[in-house]
């Protein structure tokens, strides 16, 4: 982090804008991207020395960038649909001229020649890349330094911890993560945010730290779910160099998200994770209340047996691949890593190739399982998490994001719901593969309904 961090001027307020707005207004000329940096620079300075969600952060580079956008705002010509809008990007997701350590000392001073296809986008649309956020170590279990807003002794989840922190914190409106397991979905949960992890393949990993390349997916982090739907559908693509994609016409998930649904969604409560793992207390009773709210809009889900091999087809298919993927790290720097990496590596290494393959047919069992449920309902509503954040010595569990991690589904965390000491927990709203566009807005008529039912409660 660059020592200059002070404010030239006052501004921080205008992070608390919604997104959207801030968009407008820059676009029209009627705030600066100077101005907004400043914004940002001020925020850093009060929040991040103890949330310590960045693991780059130069005030100089940002104000740079800033000025360059607004002389090119004045020469009149089209700006971009993030035009002078701040975003921060995960640390595995490569950033030209920036470095990008992938939360290990293997990589420490890595500075890639080339912009991740994500970057690329982002640029392109006019955005500040205003920060490389904290990672756990190589995007797997080992926590990094960054610290809950709502409670520092607190996990904010893992592996996107500083992107969901530094939206939850104000200081950025909009971060980039990666999702293999529960790593957006979850901290999105514990630091009371929006998370939206599209369906696989939507998003390419080109430029991107591959851990798995059957299961990694890309995700964001915003303030609101129009604000999720504009960075998504600014990061979406077709990219040759990522086999996971394919052409596709544009999704407009903007325009979708934001429409009223033609009927009402009909919803599916899913009370346990697969295996019957059950949430704790505090989640079960929000979720209860949650259902009840819903009304005849919802019905109770129970799924079949066969869903109990999900979560093991994950974790097979995930420690395969990372032994196989992370192999020229372990050649470079075995020492350097965590002992909770090493003994990942360790067991994916033992994984007969029979257990893989029989591991990668799963996802296509389970996705027509999951097509008859969404015959009859247009989303799934589950826990995030099992709870709120638990202590800054873990992640957290992901018994309730494997599933849809391993079938590539889209799912989006609402932070609507809090534990008994005041923690943020989240909603977890699921749809079929490919509906991105549907479940978003499916999702933001659940947050106005259940908004709605909150302020009629306490009237």
């Amino acid at each position: 982090m660059a020592a200059d961090i002070s404010p030239r001027r006052p501004g921080a307020d205008l992070l608390d804008l919604d997104t959207l707005t801030l968009r407008d207004r820059l676009a029209t000329g009627a705030l600066r991207a100077g101005e907004v940096a400043e914004a940002v620079i001020s925020r850093v300075a009060e929040h991040e020395p103890e949330v310590q969600a960045f693991a780059w952060f130069d005030a100089g580079t940002l104000r740079a960038e800033a000025d360059r956008l607004d002389r090119l705002r004045r020469t009149g010509l089209p700006v971009g649909p993030l035009h002078g809008i701040p975003v921060g990007v995960k640390d595995i997701i490569d950033t030209r001229g920036i470095p990008t350590c992938n939360g290990t000392a293997i990589d420490a001073g890595r500075v890639p020649s080339e912009d991740a296809f994500v970057v690329r986008r982002l640029r392109a649309a006019g955005a500040l890349i205003a920060a490389k956020t904290v990672t756990a170590e190589m995007a797997y279990l080992h926590p990094g330094p960054t610290r809950n807003p709502a409670d520092p002794s607190r996990t904010p989840g893992g592996s996107s911890q500083g992107s969901a922190a530094a939206v939850s914190a104000g200081m950025l409106p909009l971060c980039v993560g990666t999702q293999t397991g529960g790593s957006v979905i979850r901290p999105a949960s514990f630091c009371g945010v929006m998370g939206f992890k599209p369906s696989f393949g939507l998003i390419p990993r080109t430029g991107i730290l591959t851990q798995s390349p059957s299961l990694d997916c890309v995700g964001v982090f915003a303030g609101s779910i129009e604000a999720a739907a504009l960075l998504a559908e600014v990061l979406m693509g077709d990219d040759p160099s990522d086999p996971a994609t394919t052409p596709r016409a544009p999704l407009r998930l903007l325009d979708i998200t934001s429409s009223v649904p033609p009927v009402r969604p009909t919803l599916a409560i899913l009370h346990l994770s697969p295996g019957g793992l059950a949430p704790e207390p505090d989640m079960a009773a929000a979720l209860a209340e949650v259902e009840a709210a819903l009304g005849d809009a919802a019905f109770a889900l129970t799924l079949p047996s066969l869903f109990d091999e999900a979560l093991p087809a994950r974790e097979c298919i995930n420690l395969a691949e990372m032994a196989k993927c992370y192999h020229p790290h372990e050649r470079r720097g075995a020492a350097l890593m965590s002992e909770t990496l090493a003994g990942a590596m360790e067991r994916g290494r033992a994984i007969p190739a029979r257990d893989y393959l029989a591991a990668l047919d799963w996802p296509r069992v389970l996705n027509a399982a999951l097509d008859t449920i969404f015959d009859r309902c247009d989303a799934i509503v589950t826990p995030a998490a099992p709870g709120a954040a638990p202590g800054s010595e873990t992640t957290g569990s992901s018994a309730f994001n494997g599933l849809w991690s391993l079938c590539g589904v889209p799912t989006v965390t609402l932070p609507l719901l809090t534990s008994s000491d005041g923690m943020p927990m989240g909603l977890q709203v699921v749809g079929r593969r490919g509906d991105d566009a549907s479940l978003l807005r499916t999702a933001r008529w659940i947050w106005t309904t259940l908004a709605s039912s909150q302020g009629e409660s306490h009237a």
